[in-house]
């Protein structure tokens, strides 16, 4: 390792540089960064900043001191270096350079449309949708189905989300319309990470070109023959309206970019919580009797005829499938929580310490590493799926070196970066798996062990590295 002293100024945490010029550490990151932060830790201590490609990232690594960066939102600003990677991504003009006054204040307020009495509705509309392609699958497994997982689940979970959020495709082929689009989406995701890393989508191959037709399925000549749109969705259209310099295309990639925020993480957490439920059979058959329980006790029945409703309040104390779904999140989701510093200046932590930060700095914590902190979590990689339960309630109090830790579960972000859609994902994969184990008797068909793809570490939820083989058919 070749550390870099040049510069440093006092209060400046040690910088590990590499010797590659401008790339730093970023392969040896890359490859993987669970590994390298955890040897930098056990190196140089709880803060240390990484030469990685350009940037300057200082890595935080106790999280008794998440708090301290998480309420600096001043001064550690997140919002201008999310629109700059999205607008890059998703091609259309970044937010912030004024020509679009308060539009992204007007787009964050509309996240009210998924939260309380609002959330109740969408999440009521996505159950509707989830019944319907459940019925359809009913209809078609009269005896053993077999079909790969991921797939399986990304098929149910995007049109779900599509029609919930868009609208009905009103064509004879609807279904069609929308799994074409899932095929489009699906290889655009495939370069999501690079687009994120800021490699330019020239050497994508196929994927300028992908992008395109993507969004103009978002054109405003197509959206309004989709019948039965979501708020949240009018919402943002009525708020592009306002702005003239904002172009037809530009509004559909708004657009897209929505879709892609809420769905491309929610189907690898969804597969997730299957595959690992399928894994451990006794998490199963907890999941699957608290279920039944629930449906007897609210006199509803199961089958393809049969609505089922769930309120929020029911999906709520349902603790084995939350715990469950927590679970897999903790062991999947890979998320950095950035922060750019908008000054020189002391960021103030506990215990007398202070990092001595520069203007254009990024701060990172890196919640992975505390999701699999074995003092934290005993035996962090083994899948326990009663580990958020107490008592029979929900488990909220976690330790570390005997303090109770505020936070200790961040799939999500945290902060001024926590994912706005965070209470309607769980409730669509809490509503998939309610119904799937409702419905049908599930089991694996092969035995080899999926493993997680560490193309999308820092990104969110990572990805399987295979898929794999499941069947179902219709509970009697």
């Amino acid at each position: 390792l070749f550390f870099s002293i040049f510069n440093r100024k006092t209060g400046e945490p040690p910088l590990i540089n590499g010797w590659i010029p401008y790339l730093g550490k970023a392969l040896i990151f890359r490859k993987d960064a669970f590994k390298f932060l955890l040897d930098q830790q056990k190196k140089l201590g709880d803060i240390f900043t990484v030469h990685i490609a350009g940037r300057y990232i200082t890595f935080i690594m106790d999280p008794f001191q998440y708090v301290y960066v998480i309420r600096n939102s001043k001064q550690l600003e997140f919002h201008e270096f999310a629109d700059k990677m999205a607008s890059k991504t998703f091609d259309y003009p970044a937010l912030s350079k004024g020509k679009f006054p308060d539009l992204k204040e007007n787009l964050h307020r509309i996240y009210q449309y998924l939260q309380g009495k609002p959330l109740d509705i969408i999440s009521g509309h996505m159950m509707k949708n989830l019944q319907d392609i459940f019925e359809w699958k009913c209809s078609q497994a009269t005896d053993w189905e077999t079909e790969k997982m991921y797939k399986f689940c990304c098929s149910v979970m995007f049109e779900a989300s599509f029609v919930t959020l868009y609208g009905r495709v009103p064509a004879a082929d609807g279904h069609k319309v929308i799994s074409e689009i899932r095929d489009k989406f699906i290889k655009f995701d495939a370069s999501f990470p690079y687009l994120a890393a800021n490699i330019p989508i020239e050497l994508l191959g196929a994927t300028k070109k992908v992008r395109k037709e993507l969004i103009h399925h978002f054109l405003l000549q197509n959206m309004t023959k989709w019948l039965g749109g979501s708020k949240v969705v009018q919402a943002r259209q009525d708020i592009f309206e306002k702005y003239e310099l904002l172009g037809d295309y530009d509004k559909a990639a708004h657009h897209f970019a929505f879709l892609w925020a809420s769905v491309g993480n929610t189907i690898p957490a969804t597969f997730w919580a299957m595959y690992y439920l399928l894994r451990h059979p006794e998490a199963l058959a907890a999941v699957r009797d608290e279920i039944d329980h629930l449906l007897q006790s609210t006199g509803q029945k199961r089958g393809p005829t049969y609505n089922i409703h769930l309120t929020r309040e029911q999906l709520d104390n349902l603790v084995y499938l939350e715990s469950a779904l927590n679970e897999s999140l903790r062991m999947c989701s890979s998320s950095m929580n950035i922060r750019i510093s908008q000054e020189d200046f002391v960021l103030k932590l506990e215990g007398n310490q202070e990092v001595g930060l520069r203007k254009g700095d990024w701060i990172a914590l890196y919640p992975q590493i505390l999701h699999m902190d074995p003092e934290v979590y005993e035996d962090p990689k083994e899948y326990k799926f009663d580990r958020y339960i107490e008592n029979g309630k929900k488990k909220t109090t976690f330790y570390k070196a005997g303090r109770k830790l505020k936070y200790f579960l961040m799939p999500f972000g945290s902060g001024i970066s926590m994912c706005p859609g965070r209470f309607l994902a769980m409730n669509e994969m809490k509503m998939f798996l309610f119904l799937l184990l409702a419905h049908f008797d599930v089991g694996l068909v092969e035995n080899k062990a999926v493993r997680l793809d560490n193309s999308r570490m820092g990104l969110g939820i990572l990805l399987p590295d295979v898929d794999i083989a499941f069947r179902y058919k219709l509970r009697s």
